[in-house]
């Protein structure tokens, strides 16, 4: 009889429990959102939350505020969103150097996949290879015909050892059978600025830090690392153009939640971007600062950041790049 009371009772709370959830996401959202940006304002992350804030803000009906807890390269804000509570209330907007982390830090506090469930991207752009204008080519098969004939005597920026640009590099090096040495600054714009300068011949960098360089004159770009051409460069050739069909090499902006968010939440979250990253307003901000909007469902950001963390971690381990 008291074993038969006892599963009457875990039944019932089982079932009070499920109704919670149920209820919780029907009501979705009815308090502040948080919006936590890993990194300090005016960076990639922290200009996209702020394009897409006000019109996320009408489309939920509730208000969203943007947090921005830097520290340790993401890490103090990407960690404070993984032990936040499953509920849809706090946020995290990352970029596609959520992926290289794991790859050169085995000490983070959180699992880059199992910590977190993506909703959808919101920013996908292409990087651009970069050449100094003191280097003799014009398309990417000459400048590997150059490395070649010069091995590691070229040298290529990066905005930090282990970095995106680090590891696009290498992956790009070890493809194209040529060897180049590292040069890492603090940051993209120092990066951008020894190329200027012809300091460093080479560089993988972003569109919207390219793109007034690349309009002045002042550099030149010799291949887009996307698998179509970008529609702010369409006269760019793209890598698979260029000979590497199996290669892309992307800058992406997205927004996860804490891992056992509930499924309807994540919908409803997901549905939301993808009406708003097609209203023209939005499109335009982002195009106005060198970026294409772009969304995805859930299940595809999940693959594309499973396959991306595993594409890094080889490259890592090949060229022996670690930030340990």
């Amino acid at each position: 009889m008291a074993k038969a009371i006892l599963r009457v009772l875990i039944f019932a709370s089982a079932v009070i429990t499920s109704l919670g959830v149920a209820s919780a996401a029907d009501s979705y959202p009815n308090r502040l959102i948080r919006l936590i940006v890993p990194f300090p304002a005016g960076g990639l992350n922290d200009n996209v939350a702020r394009v897409i804030q006000p019109s996320l803000q009408e489309e939920l009906g509730q208000t969203i505020i943007i947090e921005n807890r830097s520290g340790a390269s993401g890490i103090v804000g990407t960690d404070t969103v993984a032990k936040s509570a499953r509920d849809g209330y706090t946020l995290l907007v990352v970029a596609s150097s959520h992926t290289v982390s794991p790859a050169t830090n085995a000490k983070l506090p959180y699992d880059t996949e199992r910590d977190f469930v993506p909703i959808s991207l919101v920013v996908r752009d292409p990087l651009l290879f970069v050449v100094s204008n003191t280097v003799p080519a014009n398309t990417l098969s000459d400048f590997i015909a150059l490395a070649k004939s010069q091995p590691a005597k070229i040298n290529y920026a990066t905005p930090g050892p282990a970095s995106q640009s680090h590891l696009v590099t290498e992956l790009f090096s070890q493809r194209a059978g040529i060897k180049m040495l590292e040069v890492p600054y603090r940051g993209g714009g120092p990066a951008m600025l020894a190329l200027i300068s012809g300091e460093v011949q080479f560089a993988v960098l972003s569109t919207q830090l390219s793109a007034p360089h690349l309009q002045s004159g002042r550099v030149r770009a010799i291949a887009s690392g996307g698998r179509t051409r970008d529609p702010h460069f369409p006269n760019l050739p793209t890598l698979n153009e260029s000979g590497f069909p199996e290669m892309e090499a992307l800058q992406w902006v997205g927004i996860l939640a804490p891992a056992g968010t509930p499924n309807d939440i994540v919908t409803r979250l997901n549905a939301a971007l993808r009406r708003i990253l097609i209203k023209p307003d939005i499109v335009s901000k982002l195009a106005a600062q060198g970026m294409t909007a772009a969304t995805s469902s859930p299940d595809e950001f999940k693959a594309m950041i499973s396959a991306e963390i595993r594409e890094w971690k080889d490259v890592a381990q090949k060229a022996g790049i670690s930030l340990q």
